[in-house]
């Protein structure tokens, strides 16, 4: 691909370390191309990693997924990323689990990921780990992955109840991430409602994406402290990067005892169309 120095969508993004003093090991990145000289198309891939071990070892971790996917991005040719996200969940995580071999202080080192990759109006996404997706459409917010954790298992089986999820001992701990003796598949199940199961899950990749549409990406430092109602309300009347602040300052504000990371693309809407509740730009 070829890289554009301008988005065809609106982007805001933003990471905190949030207040618990620790180091920030959230890593992002957002890039903007177009397919080829022969197809302008554009195109914005967007990737977030939440990474896993001390002594810096998650934020090398992260650093090495947001690194090796945008890498991989900018070679890609394809309108369809999902093999490019195929291939690459083995060869990222197998190379932070190489790396990790190769010093006892990063042993155990591994990270989420959450992509969006953008074509036009067509959305694809992947993910492995409990960094989020959301779509916020007219006036609504749908998470659209589903978290790989102890708790999101306990509760499709029955297990726990939504009411005992917050506050679990195994609240966060991840099933399923980058950098783990056997390298996962990415999850390409995109959930537009309740009921949808495994299959129409994952037939809703190349999603078409509406103007007025808000893909965001986070990492759990933000959804631990800040509820989807509140995600939704940050964007009345609000620019996407006032809307990026606010969530992170609401998420400090509670104690913010997690690295925050959020990022968010914005469908342009043309000014004859009816405009949802916020501002973009």
């Amino acid at each position: 691909m070829i890289h554009s120095n301008r988005a065809h969508l609106f982007v805001a993004a933003q990471t905190d370390p949030g207040q618990s003093g620790k180091n920030n090991e959230d890593n992002f990145a957002v890039s903007a191309y177009t397919l080829s000289q022969y197809n302008p198309m554009p195109v914005v891939f967007a990737v977030v990693s939440d990474g896993i071990g001390g002594h810096r070892a998650g934020e090398v971790a992260s650093s090495m997924v947001v690194n090796l996917f945008s890498e991989m991005a900018a070679e890609n040719t394809s309108g369809n990323p999902l093999t490019l996200f195929q291939e690459g969940f083995y060869r990222v995580s197998e190379e932070i689990f190489r790396q990790a071999g190769l010093d006892a202080t990063r042993k155990g080192m591994g990270a989420t990921v959450s992509c969006a990759w953008v074509v036009g109006d067509v959305l694809y996404i992947a993910y492995a780990g409990d960094s989020r997706i959301y779509l916020l459409r007219s006036g609504k917010i749908l998470q659209i992955t589903r978290d790989h954790t102890w708790v999101q298992e306990a509760l499709e089986k029955g297990i726990l109840s939504s009411s005992q999820i917050k506050t679990h001992p195994n609240l966060h701990v991840i099933r399923r991430y980058l950098g783990s003796e056997t390298p996962p598949e990415p999850d390409f199940r995109l959930f537009l409602s309740p009921g949808d199961n495994d299959s129409k899950a994952r037939s809703n990749q190349g999603l078409m994406l509406i103007p007025g549409d808000v893909v965001m990406l986070c990492t759990d430092g933000l959804t631990d402290l800040v509820s989807d109602a509140e995600i939704l309300a940050s964007l009345a009347g609000n620019r996407l990067s006032q809307s990026v602040q606010k969530l992170i300052s609401l998420a400090n504000e509670r104690g913010g005892h997690d690295n925050i990371t959020v990022v968010m693309l914005g469908m342009p809407f043309d000014k004859k169309q009816h405009k949802p509740g916020w501002v973009m730009g």
